[in-house]
C-alpha cells in the first residue's frame, strides 16, 4: 500500500482547479469533490511521458482502458464484464445524458432518490425531462442512516417512470445499499418496464464494511434493466482529465449503448482514457489513499463532538464527503452561505441536494488532519 495523505494548504493553493479559484484567498474551500492528495505516481509518469512525446491527440481504440476496468471489477467486487460491453464518455454525466437519450424523450419522468448529487437534477433538465423524487428514508437513533424508500419507488414507477438515476454508492448521505435492497429495486424496474442509470463514481472508495454491490452483480433481472455510469475520476483524482465509462450487461442495453452517437467516444480525451487504464492497475496507491479517508472520517467524528457536540454526523460508509446537519447551530435557512462569510470556509449547502435539507451541509474530508482541525475550528468561530 503506498502512503497517501493531504498536501499542505501553501501547496494546495497553486492549483488552479475551481476548488481553489472559486472563493477568495482567506477562505478554507472544502465542497468541491476533489482530493487533496498528489496522485498515484504511474499516472504522473504516464501523463509527463505523453507530453513530452507531444502524444496529445485525439482519442481513437483504447483497448487497455477495457481491460484493466475488467481486471479491476472482478479483483474487488467479483464482478465479471466484458470489454466489448464498455463504451467511453466525456464524464459521468455526459455519460448519463448521452445514454438516456436512447430511452426517453422530452416530457418523459425521470425518478431520483433525494437527498441526492445536485448535477442529478441538471442532467434531467438537459434531457429536457420531469425529475420525479422518491427520498431516501432517514433511520437511526440520530435519524441520520438513509436507505432506499422501495415503497415510494414502486408508487412513482407505477405512474410511468421511464428511467430511475441511482446514486449507488449514495452521495451526499455516504450510503451503502444492500444487496436485497438493489436485488428488489431491479424486481421492481422489471415489473414496470424502468431501466435503472447506478452512477458508480463513488465505488472504488467504498471500505471493507458494509460490503458494495455493483448494480450490474445484483442480479440476472439486474444485468438485464441497469446500465452503470462510472469513472475513475473521483477514486484516483483524475476529474480534469476527461472519462468516463458506460457497462452494460444485456442484449437490449448494448444496443442502446451502440445507438449513441460517436461522437460520445470521440469527445473524451486520450488523457483521460489513458490515466483511467492506469489508475485501474494502481490499486496500491487507492488503497492508500482509502486508508486517509478511512482514518479522516473517524476523525472528523473526534473533532465534532469535542468541539460542536450538536452537530449531527454518521460516519459515512463510503467515499470523503460528509453529511453534517448543523441545524441545531440555529444558522438560519442557508448555513453554508454563514459559515462561508463569517468563518471563511466553503461547504455545500444543504439545500441543493434535497428539498427540506436546509439545516445540511456537505463537507469533503479527503484532505490532511490539519486542515480539518482549521475547518472545525473556523465552523466554531462562526457560532461565537
Amino acid at each position: 500500500m503506498v502512503y497517501v495523505d493531504g498536501l499542505p494548504l501553501s501547496e494546495l493553493r497553486k492549483r488552479s482547479s475551481t476548488k481553489w479559484r472559486d472563493f477568495a484567498p482567506d477562505v478554507l474551500p472544502l465542497p468541491v469533490a476533489e482530493m487533496d492528495f498528489e496522485i498515484a505516481e504511474p499516472i504522473r509518469a504516464l501523463l509527463l511521458d505523453l507530453v513530452q512525446q507531444s502524444d496529445t491527440g485525439y482519442l481513437g481504440s483504447i483497448p487497455e482502458l477495457g481491460e484493466a476496468l475488467a481486471t479491476f471489477t472482478a479483483k474487488r467486487w467479483s464482478w465479471k464484464i466484458e470489454s466489448e460491453d464498455i463504451f467511453l464518455a466525456t464524464d459521468v454525466g455526459v455519460g448519463m445524458v448521452e445514454m438516456a437519450r436512447t430511452i426517453v424523450q422530452p416530457g418523459d419522468s425521470i425518478l431520483i432518490n433525494s437527498p441526492v448529487y445536485h448535477n442529478f437534477n441538471n442532467w434531467i433538465a438537459e434531457l429536457k425531462c420531469i425529475s420525479v423524487d422518491a427520498p431516501l428514508k432517514r433511520t437511526g437513533e440520530d435519524n441520520l442512516n438513509y436507505v432506499l424508500d422501495l415503497a415510494a419507488i414502486e408508487r412513482a414507477y407505477a405512474e410511468g417512470i421511464k428511467i430511475h438515476f441511482l446514486c449507488n454508492p449514495s452521495n451526499p448521505t455516504g450510503t451503502v445499499f444492500t444487496k436485497s435492497e438493489l436485488a428488489e429495486l431491479a424486481e421492481l424496474a422489471k415489473k414496470y418496464n424502468v431501466a435503472i442509470f447506478s452512477d458508480e463514481i463513488h465505488a472504488p472508495l467504498t471500505f471493507a464494511e458494509p460490503v458494495f454491490t455493483p448494480f450490474l452483480n445484483v442480479s440476472e433481472t439486474a444485468r438485464e434493466v441497469g446500465i452503470c455510469v462510472t469513472s475513475a475520476s473521483k477514486s484516483w483524482n483524475l476529474a480534469g482529465l476527461k472519462c468516463a465509462q458506460i457497462i452494460v450487461a444485456s442484449e437490449n442495453q448494448l444496443a442502446r449503448a451502440k445507438s449513441m452517437p460517436m461522437a460520445v467516444h470521440w469527445r473524451a480525451s486520450l488523457f483521460g482514457a489513458l490515466a483511467a487504464a492506469e489508475a485501474f492497475k494502481s490499486v496500491d496507491w487507492l488503497d492508500g489513499a482509502l486508508a486517509a479517508i478511512d482514518r479522516n472520517r473517524k476523525y472528523l467524528k473526534e473533532l465534532l463532538t469535542n468541539n460542536l457536540p450538536s452537530v449531527g454526523y454518521r460516519i459515512p460508509d463510503c467515499s470523503y464527503l460528509a453529511w453534517l446537519d448543523v441545524s441545531a447551530l440555529n444558522l438560519g435557512e442557508d448555513p453554508a452561505a454563514i459559515f462561508l462569510e463569517k468563518g471563511k470556509v466553503a461547504f455545500n449547502a444543504g439545500a441543493t441536494f434535497a428539498p427540506g435539507s436546509e439545516g445540511f451541509v456537505r463537507l469533503n474530508f479527503a484532505t490532511s488532519t490539519q486542515v480539518l482541525d482549521e475547518a472545525v475550528q473556523r465552523m466554531v468561530a462562526t457560532t461565537r
